[in-house]
């Protein structure tokens, strides 16, 4: 099989966005039933990025940095967190985090107990909406396209595969933090949420490429739970074009690397 270029995606209330190395696609079923593609360079590359503590921050960052991108491209768009009541859960998330360290719980239980608080806006976005459907459609499409013959709706790379090792990581990080003077709190525990952020994305390419190891497997166990249960659903043929027009396009741009395209409709049946 030849070389696949590893892709990353993520799933829209009404569509899918996959990104590349260096490109990005979207694709999107407007209310009247047609297909909207954009496209273009990524804003924020982190691809030639070396250094192991700065690779999972900027990843991250490359995300933030290209959803205005794709905003602003494809107005049709509806991106996860533009629910209100994803906003409102958010807030309601920090809150009780707050609340839970003002608790006599022991320290450790309780960094455990707000880094699992923490995923709750997360899995509030999917409640009463189509994003798990097209969140199976991005994990069907890419996988196909990765490993070269039809896959399920789980796939090894989604990001719900770092939930374990990022509940370890910031509850270590978070108790490291408090040990730091009250003027420098702040401080440290951003510096800790950063650290954390880039040991999980460590310890997370360290599981994709050990995936039968018995550690690498417990440590994506909550994120295979997490799919099956929660965050992904199996798709409509309607929303897999959309996500396969999407993945084409965005192939087409790491190929040819020209500059993309911009509110195209294309010819899709209404569902």
């Amino acid at each position: 099989m030849p070389d696949r270029i590893r892709l990353g995606g993520m799933a829209l209330e009404n569509g899918v966005l996959v990104h590349g190395p260096r490109h990005w696609a979207c694709a999107v079923r407007d209310e009247g039933g047609s297909v909207k593609v954009a496209s273009g360079p990524k804003p924020l590359v982190s691809a030639d990025v070396k250094s192991s503590l700065a690779r999972g921050p900027l990843k991250l960052a490359e995300i933030f940095a290209l959803l205005p991108v794709v905003r602003k491209r494809l107005p049709e768009a509806r991106l996860p967190y533009e629910r209100r009541g994803v906003l409102a859960a958010l807030a309601g998330g920090a809150l009780a985090t707050r609340g839970i360290r003002a608790t006599r719980l022991a320290a450790p239980v309780q960094e455990a107990v707000a880094a699992l608080v923490s995923l709750a806006p997360a899995l509030y976005a999917l409640k009463g909406s189509t994003l798990a459907e097209y969140h199976g459609a991005e994990h069907i499409s890419i996988g196909t396209y990765e490993h070269g013959a039809p896959r399920s709706r789980e796939h090894e790379r989604c990001g719900s595969h770092l939930v374990g090792p990022l509940l370890f990581t910031s509850a270590a990080g978070s108790l490291v933090a408090r040990a730091a003077p009250p003027h420098m709190r702040l401080l440290a525990r951003v510096t800790a949420a950063v650290g954390a952020m880039a040991a999980s994305t460590e310890v997370f390419s360290w599981m994709v490429k050990n995936e039968s190891h018995p550690l690498a497997r417990a440590l994506a166990r909550p994120g295979h739970e997490l799919q099956q249960r929660i965050l992904t659903a199996e798709p409509t043929p309607a929303q897999l074009e959309v996500a396969r027009t999407a993945l084409q396009e965005c192939l087409r741009l790491e190929s040819t690397g020209d500059g993309g395209r911009g509110d195209d409709t294309e010819d899709a049946p209404p569902t």
